[in-house]
């Protein structure tokens, strides 16, 4: 019954999902990467260097929020904001990447990213000569106590979530153009995207995305070999990416394997980095593209706006606010799998809103829900496809004029 099923399928409720504005709150206005500094990557892409494998990485890992003045002074002064307090929470134990186990998606197993709606027009390939790294989007939405903001990698309810919704509705975009990766990993609780708890936000976003951090310094290691690389996430998952992206692609030679990154649903601003760019168009490549869908009309209300936060049309893949019509929208993707349904929505950016029409499909009068997060990937489905593909193939042919 398309979107509202699949917001169900997800099981968060609808009086949630009318407030999920994920892309600012005081966790993302404060917090830069995790991981600055000396540890920051910078190894050359042609270095015989090791990488340190994920058994040494740091169990708990320690960083300092960034704070301005005036922010500081605000949280000071707002009730309820014990920022300062010595809450340590209580983490499970981390993923091992050696185990196969351990990785919701590897061209080493068969998993749900290896499916394909039926129309689809370039079929799964465990053949291509590029790699995606996928990041999932949250699956811990559940109230949880205290101590414990992180979930499992291996806890059977998350990890069937994961891959019943994410790798299957997500991931599987990219299963064309690149052999995919994508960890489990000790997501973080839905509730850091919101709570006046900075230290417990900063401790389990720390925690996850060194899981993330630790399965993408195992894949270099081990199964990257000079291949070029897609980036892809969602929601939670692109606040990882972004820090992945800041550590490892920004300032360092691993840029030259950069195809492109696909980090829709959080916000982005073009000062978010120093040398990577948004894609101005379909074809450029070792940009990044990043959009957040809401019905035409509708601000979500705490999502940032403004001309220095970056979106993209992903139909058009432009930067402007130029009208496209549903009719080159290639299709959408929503419930069941197997149907892809053509013409699903035009696109338009207003404000650095991706604004889209209601998609109109059996059972769509009764979505009442305007905030289309949790189908950034869904409605332009195919568009993205054929995009990462595109890219890549620029990509190809821009390294064999350098050669």
């Amino acid at each position: 019954m398309g979107l509202q099923k699949y917001n169900k399928f997800y099981k968060i409720e609808r009086k949630f999902i009318a407030k999920f504005a994920i892309g600012e709150n005081l966790l993302l206005l404060a917090r830069k990467s995790p991981y600055q500094g000396p540890q920051k990557y910078s190894k050359s892409i042609n270095s015989t260097n090791k990488f340190e494998p994920a058994s040494n990485m740091p169990f708990k890992v320690k960083s300092t929020p960034f704070l301005s003045f005036t922010l500081l002074l605000q949280l000071l002064l707002m009730p309820g904001y014990a920022i300062f307090a010595q809450t340590k929470l209580v983490f499970p134990p981390r993923p091992n990447y050696q185990n196969l186990a351990s990785w919701a998606a590897s061209p080493f197993k068969q998993d749900p990213s290896d499916l394909c709606p039926k129309q689809v027009k370039y079929p799964f390939n465990d053949t291509s000569i590029a790699d995606v790294f996928f990041i999932h989007p949250t699956s811990f939405t559940e109230k949880t106590d205290s101590l414990h903001w992180n979930a499992a990698w291996d806890d059977p309810k998350q990890k069937e979530k994961t891959l019943k919704n994410a790798i299957k509705f997500q991931a599987s975009v990219f299963n064309h153009v690149g052999r995919i990766y994508a960890p489990f990993y000790r997501q973080a609780n839905i509730e850091i995207y919101y709570t006046n708890n900075l230290q417990k936000a900063f401790q389990a976003a720390d925690t996850a995305y060194a899981d993330v951090r630790n399965a993408f310094l195992y894949y270099l290691q081990n199964y990257n070999h000079g291949r070029p690389i897609i980036i892809a996430s969602h929601s939670q998952g692109s606040t990882h990416a972004i820090w992945l992206l800041k550590e490892f692609f920004d300032t360092t030679d691993l840029k030259k394997q950069l195809v492109a990154a696909y980090i829709p649903g959080m916000t982005v601003r073009y000062s978010d980095f120093k040398t990577l760019k948004a894609a101005p168009d379909s074809n450029f490549v070792g940009g990044y593209c990043v959009w957040r869908s809401a019905e035409k009309g509708y601000y979500p209300p705490s999502l940032p706006r403004g001309k220095e936060v970056v979106c993209t049309n992903p139909i058009s893949w432009n930067l402007d606010s130029t009208a496209v019509d549903k009719t080159f929208n290639k299709g959408a993707v929503l419930l069941p799998f197997n149907k892809v349904i053509p013409k699903a929505t035009g696109a338009q950016i207003s404000n650095s809103i991706l604004w889209v029409q209601k998609p109109h499909f059996k059972g769509s009068r009764w979505i009442k829900n305007k905030n289309y997060h949790i189908a950034d990937y869904n409605l332009f489905y195919l568009n993205v496809r054929d995009n990462a593909h595109l890219r890549l193939h620029n990509y190809l042919l821009n390294y064999a004029k350098n050669q």
